[in-house]
């Protein structure tokens, strides 16, 4: 049987190992957040409010439920109050985004969802100069400069600033700033987020329901629609959960990019969006931000020295970041 040196060299094999279903595991959240058009573009016979707020009552139910299956229902109440007020304000940005997006797939309006999500790693950046007045280097203003230059040339082309991507963008990357600070893991996180705005969500479901303008609760298939909503919504969030632990930041960071990706295909190819040459154009230059954003992120990430080995993951779970939609 052939013999490995100890030590370093036996957990470098069985990472490596690990990292390989850990990618599949990433590569199937993004797509699925990558399939939300065809999702929600089933959901059009709701208004957006209405759907928004089933979705954030159906995500509850679902985290909760699955809290209660691995015995971590009790965590919620040792939740802190300054904790409480960062996830109200996450809570806010991540209902604006996804009430902004499902109006986006709704109304026909897929290609701007995808900028927006195509943008959304240069905001971030452009919030990190403005708020934490970070220092860029040379490359990193290159990218600001044609994603700025990319948003001008759509805004011409469209007749107005594309207000559905920039909102898209600006709340997620509101959300991802208070995620960073946020003491609180995936499912957890989310649950918090999901205690702050079901009560604003039940009370306008029962509105709908009063006055008789929701469509919850009458044909079955809608209503069965409306519900899955919750599922939909947190298992990609657990398949991104899984490939955060096992699979390189860098790798993640370039597989975000296939969401955005997708989203764009759906609007041409099959919701037949159009795409004049100016729109293109638009795009290509965003493109371009991001591969010399992507190239800085991963050369200065290789000309750093070796991190140390990382620690087990705390028995609440990793803190993961922000997710998608």
């Amino acid at each position: 049987m052939r013999r490995y040196r100890s030590g370093r060299s036996t957990v470098g094999r069985v990472r490596r190992t690990e990292s390989i279903p850990g990618v599949g595991f990433g590569i199937g959240a993004y797509a699925s957040w990558g399939a939300f058009p065809a999702f929600f573009g089933l959901l059009a016979f709701a208004p957006a409010t209405e759907v928004l707020a089933q979705r954030i009552l159906w995500t509850l139910v679902v985290v909760l439920i699955v809290l209660v299956a691995v015995g971590r229902l009790g965590e919620l109440r040792q939740i802190s109050a300054s904790t409480w007020r960062y996830a109200a304000v996450a809570s806010a940005a991540i209902s604006l985004n996804w009430g902004v997006y499902v109006y986006g797939v709704i109304s026909e309006q897929v290609v701007q969802c995808a900028l927006g999500y195509f943008i959304n790693p240069l905001v971030t950046v452009a919030f990190g100069v403005i708020i934490f007045r970070e220092r860029l280097a040379g490359a990193q203003w290159v990218a600001l400069g044609l994603g700025a230059a990319a948003v001008a040339v759509l805004t011409v082309d469209y007749g107005r600033p594309p207000l559905i991507a920039i909102t898209l963008a600006c709340s997620f990357a509101i959300y991802g700033l208070v995620k960073k600070v946020i003491p609180l893991d995936a499912l957890r996180g989310v649950a918090a987020e999901g205690l702050i705005a079901a009560p604003f969500a039940l009370m306008f479901v029962i509105v709908l329901a009063v006055t008789g303008r929701g469509t919850f609760g009458g044909d079955f298939s809608d209503t069965a629609l409306l519900m899955s909503t919750g599922p939909v919504t947190l298992v990609p969030l657990l398949l991104f959960a899984v490939a955060a632990q096992r699979v390189p930041l860098s790798t993640m960071g370039l597989l975000q990019y296939l969401t955005p990706a997708l989203q764009l295909a759906w609007g041409v190819a099959v919701a037949g969006e159009p795409m004049p040459a100016s729109r293109w154009a638009g795009f290509a230059l965003i493109w371009a931000a991001l591969a010399v954003f992507t190239v800085h992120a991963l050369v200065r990430g290789r000309g750093r020295s070796t991190p140390p080995e990382p620690a087990e993951p705390a028995v609440g779970g990793p803190d993961l970041g922000p997710t998608p939609r």
